[in-house]
């Protein structure tokens, strides 16, 4: 396997590559890994093998970290067919541009190698992987108090420019990078607190984009500015 990435987990040599259709049941058995020790298993939505097969065939792109010859670790990036839920229409993306867009997928670390900031380091090496010829736009969704990955989000600089009811019935916040782009100058902020859903969509009506978060007396507050 071709390593694109060469790096240590405390003592512990790993090496990151692209994954292909044949590593598929190594990510089936680590994603089931992941999911059955979770506390809260609503924050992981798995995908189908199918979905990871999607991927794998070449509509998008995933990246594995190894120890020795085995699976640790696991990011995703969709490219999305266009359908009603597609993440443009939330991002104001131009309906002809949505071929440009690529979705954070599922993002799995083995409980074994908690601690070492693996999911950071896999997507900082996936961002860097992406084809800026081919794609413009990062999308995600993610759900409120998912505070991990509220902040892997935060972390690469992508941005909040929805909250609202996503997959049938299920409140998300919608994340959106442009790959091409610096991040703007912001001249006003607020912040409000994580639980006040209608506050920040009455924000991001009027133009606010969810920049940051912190805590605060054992709360969670979005910081949003425009």
């Amino acid at each position: 396997m071709d390593r694109i990435y060469e790096g240590l987990l405390g003592q512990t040599p790993f090496y990151v590559t692209i994954l292909q259709l044949h590593h598929l049941p190594a990510i089936l058995t680590l994603q089931q890994e992941v999911y059955e020790v979770l506390p809260d298993q609503s924050i992981l939505q798995p995908l189908s093998t199918e979905e990871f097969e999607y991927i794998l065939q070449g509509n998008g792109l995933m990246i594995g970290a190894y120890v020795e010859n085995k699976l640790i670790g696991f990011r995703a990036l969709l490219n999305p067919p266009v359908d009603d839920e597609h993440l443009g229409y939330d991002c104001a993306i131009p309906e002809e541009q949505f071929h440009r867009v690529l979705y954070q997928e599922i993002s799995n670390v083995s409980p074994l190698y908690r601690g070492y900031g693996l999911q950071k380091t896999l997507a900082t090496i996936v961002m860097n992987e992406i084809d800026l010829n081919s794609y413009d736009y990062v999308c995600s969704t993610v759900k409120p108090y998912n505070i991990p990955s509220l902040k892997d989000k935060f972390s690469q600089g992508l941005v909040i420019k929805g909250l609202k009811i996503k997959y049938v019935d299920k409140l998300r916040y919608i994340f959106y990078k442009d790959l091409q782009l610096e991040q703007p100058q912001y001249v006003e902020k607020k912040a409000v607190v994580m639980s006040d859903t209608a506050m920040q969509q009455q924000l991001l009506k009027e133009g606010f984009t969810g920049t940051s978060m912190y805590e605060e007396q054992n709360e969670w507050f979005v910081v949003f500015e425009k």
